[in-house]
């Protein structure tokens, strides 16, 4: 794993059990860091918002340094209730769209490699 100097949002896999989140390598999945909410338990839903990762922990919402795992801010959304949430951004991504980019750049691969064997 890189240094954590060197590392990037890139370099990292994020992962929320109970009252964690976890930031994995994802090349050789060991821990880089750890993090519980000061508050809010239970069900955590999390999505990377470009160069922040976003967190909701029962009716609580926090923002991370998705390299280091520091608290950016964070917001109780008061008299909101609790329940498991759903997160969106214009900046973050979806795992539909993920999977759709990387079906593109599979199709893409197979095609250049089928071209490259009819012209060879």
């Amino acid at each position: 794993m890189p240094p954590s100097s060197t590392r990037s949002v890139h370099d990292l896999v994020f992962v929320a059990f109970g009252k964690h989140v976890v930031a994995l390598d994802r090349y050789t999945g060991e821990k880089a860091w750890q993090w519980s909410p000061p508050k809010g338990a239970g069900y955590m839903s999390i999505l990377l918002d470009g160069d922040r990762l976003i967190i909701s922990a029962q009716g609580y919402m926090y923002c991370l340094d998705p390299v280091f795992g520091q608290e950016v801010w964070n917001n109780p959304l008061e008299g909101l209730g609790t329940g498991i949430p759903c997160l969106a951004s214009a900046a973050g991504g979806s795992t539909n769209t993920v999977a759709m980019q990387a079906a593109a750049q599979q199709q893409q691969a197979a095609a250049a490699a089928a071209a490259a064997a009819a012209a060879g």
